[in-house]
């Protein structure tokens, strides 16, 4: 019974990753058509171009320490945007006054549009933190408001039960309220991870960050390089992606470890 739930569970996950791969296929054949037609590299470039500008790329010798750069500030600055929203979340949750001290702050964050902060912050932070802090101001409304709301849902007869039997503050962490964020958790970091490297990376276009890749995509629209402009768009999309796969497992495994703990 359990090896046929796995093999059912197998074939699922096979199929979803065959749909995706298709998916990926079809997209890559709409993209050469389209380059095809219009005729023009300066417009649109071809997914073959790209590759071989890629291929380019990895030769040149400041690619890796580029790549190094800007994914160094846009994690610190999720994961800073991660650890803040969390601390207040849980403050939010334990003290009503907290949650409207902070109210106005995440609406204005949520509402005001990131090229105003961009530019905004460019007066008070210099090119190569700027990054770093438009990432954490993006990711930290969406972490605090699924954690609160992780935090708010929890059942309260349960935590007057846990008042009756007097259980600790970390078995009600532990046992109760990591249980219950654990999919408002995964959804946040989810949405978060990609708008981080969204407002990161646009950070450094506007602010001009000396050694980023947003520096390079700058150049690529001095120099009408469209090539280059794909090819760091196609990198920009891995690193993301790739980042966002490896967080999402790591938080996973951590419940599956405390599950079984």
């Amino acid at each position: 019974m359990i090896s046929t739930t796995q093999d059912k569970l197998d074939n699922k996950h096979t199929k979803r990753r065959i749909e995706k791969l298709v998916a990926v296929v079809i997209a890559l054949l709409v993209w050469q058509v389209a380059a095809m037609l219009i005729g023009e590299h300066l417009l649109l470039v071809t997914p073959i171009t790209v590759v071989k500008r890629l291929f380019s790329l990895l030769t040149e010798a400041d690619f890796f320490r580029t790549i190094i750069y800007s994914f160094l500030r846009i994690v610190s600055g999720f994961f800073l945007g991660l650890l803040i929203g969390s601390l207040m979340a849980i403050l939010a949750g334990r003290f009503h006054i907290a949650k409207i001290m902070f109210w106005p702050y995440m609406v204005t964050i949520k509402s005001v549009p990131v090229a105003s902060f961009i530019i905004l912050c460019l007066i008070w932070l210099t090119s190569s933190s700027l990054s770093i802090f438009i990432s954490f101001l993006m990711v930290l409304p969406i972490i605090y408001t699924n954690i609160l709301q992780g935090i708010e849902s929890t059942d309260q007869k349960l935590l007057e039960m846990t008042q009756v039997y007097r259980v600790s503050w970390l078995k009600k962490l532990k046992y109760i309220y990591l249980p219950q964020i654990k999919t408002y958790l995964i959804s946040a970091c989810s949405v978060a991870l990609g708008l981080a490297w969204k407002s990161g990376i646009a950070a450094e276009v506007i602010g001009v960050s000396f050694g980023s890749i947003g520096e390079k995509l700058y150049e690529s629209k001095i120099y009408y390089s469209t090539a280059d402009l794909f090819a760091w768009t196609v990198i920009i999309v891995l690193l993301s992606v790739g980042f966002e796969k490896i967080v999402l497992f790591l938080i996973k495994r951590f419940f599956i470890r405390l599950e079984r703990s």
